[in-house]
C-alpha cells in the first residue's frame, strides 16, 4: 500500500516537474539574450545536447553566432508552451558587424533545457538588409499582449502564417489581410504608420516556401515561421507575422542569402 502511494506521489513529482510554462520559457529567452549580450555559447537553460543550426545548416554552437558579443539595441520574444518553443528577434547596428537575427528555441520539458536551437542570421548583402532601417520601424511598432477575449486560437494564427505563406505559389489562397498592416523585409517596409497601410504588396509568383518550422504565442497573436524560401536549397528565412482580430497587422521577414549578395 505504502509502496504504491510512494510510486503514485513520485509518478506525479515528474510530471509536475516536466510541465512547460510561460516563466520557463521566459527565463531561457532571458538567458539567450545574456548569453548573446556577453559572446557565451553556454547559458544554464542549455542542455548538455543540443541540435544547433544557423540559417539551416548544421553548426558547432561553441563556434556559431553565440560566441560574439553583440550589443542588442532591440529585443523582442514569444513564447510558444503547446510546443515548449519560443522565439527571439535581435537587431544589432553596429556599423562594423551589424545583424538582424531570429532564433526559435525547443525545451526539452522532462529537463527545462533546450535542446534544440535554430537561427537565421542577416547581415551586410543580404535580401533588402538594412539595420537602420530595421529598428527604426520595428522600434515603432506596438506588439503588446492582447487582452484574452480578444485573442485569437493558435489554429487562427497558424493559418495565416500558412495562408500568406501559400500565396507565393498560389494566387488563389485567401489571406487574412488586415488594414492597416505593415510588412518589414529587411529594413524596408510598406507602411507609412497610416490606417490605410497594407501588406499584400510586392508578392512574388511561382515560388514555394518549404520546410516550415513554428512557434506560436497566442497571447501575442503571434506566429514565426522558418523555412527555405524558394523550394530545396531556397533561401534561409524567417517570416513572423502578428494577427489582431483574426486579421495580419504585422510581418517581419529575413532572408540569408548564404554569404553572397542578393540585394
Amino acid at each position: 500500500m505504502w509502496n504504491l502511494n510512494f510510486a503514485l506521489l513520485g509518478a506525479l513529482v515528474a510530471q509536475v516537474s516536466s510541465e512547460c510554462t510561460k516563466a520557463t520559457l521566459q527565463a531561457v529567452t532571458a538567458d539567450l539574450l545574456a548569453a548573446q549580450a556577453a559572446g557565451s555559447s553556454s547559458f544554464s537553460s542549455l542542455g548538455a545536447t543540443v541540435a544547433y543550426t544557423e540559417n539551416r545548416k548544421k553548426v558547432d554552437i561553441k563556434a556559431g553566432i553565440l560566441s560574439q558579443p553583440l550589443k542588442i539595441d532591440h529585443n523582442r520574444s514569444q513564447h510558444d508552451i503547446v510546443q515548449c518553443a519560443a522565439f527571439s528577434e535581435f537587431i544589432v547596428t553596429n556599423s562594423a558587424k551589424p545583424y538582424v537575427i531570429t532564433t526559435q528555441l525547443r525545451v526539452d520539458n522532462t529537463t527545462n533545457k533546450v535542446s534544440q536551437m535554430d537561427s537565421i542570421i542577416t547581415t551586410k548583402g543580404d535580401w533588402l538588409f538594412n539595420v537602420t532601417g530595421t529598428l527604426y520601424w520595428a522600434s515603432r511598432e506596438k506588439w503588446d499582449p492582447i487582452p484574452l477575449e480578444k485573442q485569437d486560437k493558435r489554429e487562427v494564427i497558424k493559418a495565416a502564417g500558412d495562408a500568406y505563406c501559400d500565396i507565393f505559389n498560389d494566387k488563389t489562397v485567401k489571406v487574412p489581410w488586415g488594414q492597416p498592416c505593415a510588412r518589414l523585409e529587411g529594413g524596408s517596409y510598406t507602411g507609412k504608420g497610416q490606417a490605410t497601410d497594407r501588406c499584400d504588396v510586392g508578392i512574388p509568383s511561382g515560388v514555394k516556401l518549404i520546410n516550415r518550422q513554428y512557434v506560436i504565442d497566442e497571447e501575442y497573436g503571434t506566429v514565426d515561421i522558418m523555412m527555405d524560401f524558394g523550394g530545396a536549397g531556397g533561401l534561409p528565412d524567417s517570416h513572423e507575422f502578428r494577427l489582431e482580430g483574426g486579421k495580419l497587422r504585422y510581418v517581419h521577414t529575413l532572408s540569408s542569402c548564404g554569404g553572397k549578395s542578393c540585394m
